[in-house]
Formats: C-alpha cells, structure tokens, sequence
C-alpha cells in the first residue's frame, strides 16, 4: 500500500546540478514504479518516510506561483528524482498546475517520463514554446520490463504515445536508460522508434547506490549467464565494458547521422561527470 501525502514547498523551481540544465522542477517526492535500478533511492533519507522508497508519494504544493523573470532563458528539466507522470498525478495534478503557470515563460523545457499519462496534457503542451518530451526506455523486452520496471507502462504504450505526440508537433526524444549489459537492445529500441524522435540520450547502468546488491542477485538469479561480466564491471572493476559499449553505440549512431546526448559514466569519465 502506498502512503500519500501533500507536501508544501516554496517554490516548485531549484537550481540544477545537472550539467545541461540551469533549474530542476520535481512535482513529487518519492515514486511509485519502483524499477529496481532507481538512482533516486537515496532521498528516501531526506523524506522523513519510514516507508522504503516507492512505498509512499508527496504531492508538493507550492506556497507561491513560478518567478517567470527568474527563469527567463533558463533551461528545465522536470524531473531528476521522480516521474512527473507517476499514476497519482491523475489525482494530485501537480504537473499539470507547473505547466499551466510555464505557459507564458521563455524557457527550454524537457520533461522526462515512462508515461503514456503525458498524453492527457497534450493541448497544455502546445502552449508551452519549447518543450521536450523524453521517454526512458531501458528494454523493449516485456518480461524482462516487468522484472525491472513492475510498476511503469509498457513499452507499446510509450512507444504509442512519441508517436501520438510527434504527429501532434511535439518534441520527443527517446532515453536509452539504463542500459544493462547484454540485456538493452540499443539497436532494436532505435529501429523502433528512429522514426518519431528528434534525438537519443544514453546512459549506463550505475550500481553505485545501494540497490547494486539487488541488480546483482537478480542477474544471478535470472540472467546467471551474464553474471561473471556484472560481477567485473561493479564488484571487481576490472571491465573495460563501458568504455567499449560507449564507443560502439556512439559510432552505430553517428554512422546514421542520428542525433544524441552522451551521458555514460565510467571510471574513464568519473572527474568530468564530477
């Protein structure tokens, strides 16, 4: 069962410390889709929820409207801990009330979701003047989808929904995350959808968190096949895994003159991302 609240907060707008964002907008603390690899575990501490994360959903209320002039020319991401489109925004419309005051603002905004759900604001989005809608997919593959993402909509449904969005002139990239080892199709999720999206974001699984205990037992368990190559890449360290992944996806991309976003981290890269 999960626990709901209402949160109030002062502003729904914070700064971003994310590279290529100025200003981070997260709707709710907390999300209920529970995928297993979530990097967001770690605001379970800052939530003063005893409930483990995905257990329990606060809905913020902000205690004033958005400061259009501080965020002129910004660049937004919405969101970096949680889905804007999680199933309690069917209640709580708490992205929907974000959007109706970003209407009028002079702002790059990229909204990240495994929603199909985004749908029901389609004509709010046309108002807004540059946004983005990016999917997360990390599988085509529904049964292994279910062991990683229980709770989220299939990939037929957000793959419906870029298609309903692109026709409908809205901006949508597709978000290869994570990508697990020997498990993500790359090439199929492209080939799926190369045709309604502008660009592709990618970006590796990282068990740095504490639910590395988790992926692994679970690819052990399931997947024991690949289990010595997880156990090099984030126990031994000893796998030049990623750096080869990184190259090859990045080459298959260019070679087709496809657009993307490189956001892998490796132990190669770890000071840049820093």
């Amino acid at each position: 069962m999960v626990v709901e609240n209402t949160k109030l907060v002062r502003d729904y707008v914070n700064p971003s410390r994310l590279p290529d964002w100025d200003y981070v907008i997260n709707p709710y603390t907390g999300c209920t889709y529970k995928c297993t690899y979530c990097c967001a575990e770690f605001m379970q501490r800052f939530s003063k929820h005893q409930e483990d994360w995905g257990d329990f959903i606060d809905a913020k209320i902000a205690t004033r409207d958005i400061n259009l002039i501080k965020i002129d020319g910004g660049r937004i991401i919405m969101s970096s801990v949680t889905d804007p489109y999680n199933p309690y925004e069917e209640r709580y419309n708490v992205t929907r009330t974000i959007l109706e005051q970003l209407k009028n603002a002079n702002i790059s905004l990229h909204i990240v979701t495994k929603s199909n759900l985004v749908l029901r604001d389609l004509e709010l989005l046309k108002q807004l003047k540059n946004v983005s809608i990016v999917f997360s997919i990390a599988t085509t593959d529904e049964n292994f989808r279910k062991d990683i993402e229980p709770f989220a909509p299939s990939f037929q449904d957000r793959l419906n929904a870029i298609k309903i969005l692109r026709n409908e002139g809205i901006n949508t990239i597709a978000y290869i995350s994570p990508i697990f080892p020997e498990l993500t199709n790359y090439k199929e999720i492209i080939e799926l959808t190369k045709d309604y999206v502008s660009e592709y974001w990618l970006e590796n699984l990282n068990l740095r968190g504490s639910y590395r205990p988790r992926i692994l037992a679970y690819i052990n368990e399931q997947h024991p096949l690949y289990f010595n190559l997880y156990k090099e890449i984030y126990r031994l360290k000893t796998s030049n895994y990623w750096a080869e992944k990184e190259k090859e996806i990045c080459e298959y991309l260019k070679e087709r003159n496809i657009k993307y976003r490189n956001y892998f981290y490796h132990e190669k890269n770890r000071k840049s991302y820093k």
